[in-house]
């Protein structure tokens, strides 16, 4: 009996390779889903929408008068403060939405698409600047109706909230890779917040710092948060791009610089 071998006239190569291209497409793609989980789900739009109109209403009326001896003195002030306070709160949500994904195996279902395997992460990190811009907006609208005039001008007053906007993005890869790393949403969240109380409330965002303790004044005075601040109320009020809206894109490139390799590498070790 004579043994028969089959050899097959073409071989197929499986490869694991998606082009650049590619993945900006499949990026955007991701990016829509997560608008359209806004759009199904509205809710998810309460902390951009409903949070900086209590925060600036509460804030304002309440500590006005004591601080700045009125309203319209403190309105300068505090919307910067709870522009930068809202905003950064809000990247939060980056790394909650990113571990309930892969809670619910929906990370599991890309896995066995043909797209790019950083396409989920990056789309969710695109589809969160579309919340800090609705942030932004309505937080110099609230101001605007309560009586902040800006003296910086409408062009001085975008530049600052674009300045905002890209800070959010770069804290919000740390808090993605809290989410790929974390057990669960509700610890992504506790440990994101543990992180950003002391950061936001522990800065010049509501108070003049020299009514502070001198021991927090130096934390105060180097804390990041301070001069991103700062550097909206150069912008919005005087129309200065100073020193420290150079300190303040230097840090979001650092963070970016630190946190995206990290983040990537983990999210690609579970992908």
């Amino acid at each position: 009996m004579s043994t028969i071998t089959i050899t097959p006239a073409t071989e197929r190569s499986l490869r694991n390779h998606v082009s650049l291209s590619q993945t900006v497409r499949n990026s955007f793609t991701m990016a829509y889903r997560g608008l359209l989980k806004i759009k199904r789900t509205p809710e998810q739009l309460i902390d951009v929408t409903v949070q900086p109109i209590i925060f600036t209403l509460m804030f304002t009326y309440i500590f006005g008068g004591a601080i700045a001896g009125d309203v319209a003195s403190y309105l300068p002030i505090i919307i910067p403060g709870i522009l930068v306070q809202t905003v950064i709160t809000t990247s939060v949500v980056t790394g909650i939405q990113l571990r309930e994904d892969m809670d619910k195996g929906v990370f599991d279902r890309f896995k066995s698409m043909p797209i790019a395997r950083i396409a989920p992460l990056a789309g969710a990190l695109l589809a969160d600047t579309v919340r800090y811009t609705i942030a932004t907006t309505l937080t110099f609208a609230m101001g605007f109706v309560m009586g902040y005039r800006p003296e910086g001008g409408i062009g001085f007053v975008a530049l600052a909230g674009l300045l905002v906007i890209v800070c959010a993005w770069a804290i919000s890869w740390i808090f993605a890779f809290f989410g790929v790393i974390a057990r669960s949403a509700s610890s992504v969240q506790g440990i994101s917040f543990l992180v950003l109380f002391p950061l936001t409330f522990l800065s010049n965002a509501f108070v003049n710092p020299e009514t502070m303790p001198s021991f927090l004044q130096g934390f105060v005075n180097v804390n990041p948060v301070s001069h991103l601040v700062t550097a909206v109320r150069d912008l919005a009020n005087t129309g200065v791009f100073g020193a420290d809206a150079w300190l303040a894109l230097l840090g979001a490139a650092v963070i970016v610089a630190v946190f995206a390799p990290l983040t990537v590498r983990a999210y690609m070790r579970r992908a």
